[in-house]
């Protein structure tokens, strides 16, 4: 298993991600769409046998929330956790709706770093200071959640994370958590200002 590195911010995904395997039994579901967020995921989180990833491979954004919702219905004895970045989420969030109608038991986790991060590291890296297009405006997350009759949870530092995803499984149907993350975490090894360097 890859040993976590640090990263900018009071989030460190690295370790995040190896508490989230801790917390989840081998036969887990992971479920998420493209964007930088799933670099993290895919370095740190260390699946432990076949059919456990629903990912895309064309790089489809808004993949992840769907495809944790389909994964809850078709397997509602195994834990299923859907990972999107905040523009990826943005792109199927409404499906929460479904979640919701359907009691699918399946954990949303939401990071949040305001902007479409792989678009911005390419112009970051290309066009230094010429950025454009990539900022997002976005709701409250939780709120959002909540309204459709959800729990939720925002994670604003690591220590926060264990104590909301044992919530959250715990929950008999949707949950969701809203996870901070720090801009300049744009990869395991590249942080946003430096890219331009």
């Amino acid at each position: 298993m890859a040993q976590p590195v640090a990263n900018p911010g009071a989030v460190q995904l690295g370790a995040l991600y190896h508490s989230l395997r801790a917390a989840l039994p081998d036969e887990a579901i992971i479920t998420n769409g493209a964007g930088n967020y799933a670099a993290f995921l895919h370095r740190f989180f260390e699946y432990r046998g076949f059919r456990t990833q629903l990912a895309p491979t064309s790089g489809a954004m808004g993949y992840g929330v769907p495809a944790g919702i389909a994964a809850s219905l078709a397997a509602p004895d195994r834990p299923v956790v859907a990972v999107a970045g905040d523009g990826c989420f943005l792109m199927s969030g409404n499906e929460l709706a479904t979640a919701v109608r359907y009691n699918a038991k399946t954990v949303f986790l939401v990071l949040n770093n305001g902007m479409y991060g792989t678009i911005r590291m390419h112009q970051e890296r290309t066009y230094p200071q010429r950025v454009s297009g990539t900022d997002l405006t976005n709701p409250d997350f939780v709120a959002y959640a909540k309204s459709f009759g959800m729990e939720a949870w925002r994670v604003d530092s690591s220590d926060q994370f264990e104590p909301a995803l044992g919530r959250a499984l715990a929950t008999d149907g949707p949950a969701l958590i809203e996870i901070i993350v720090d801009r300049e975490a744009i990869s395991p090894t590249a942080t946003l200002s430096g890219l331009g360097a």
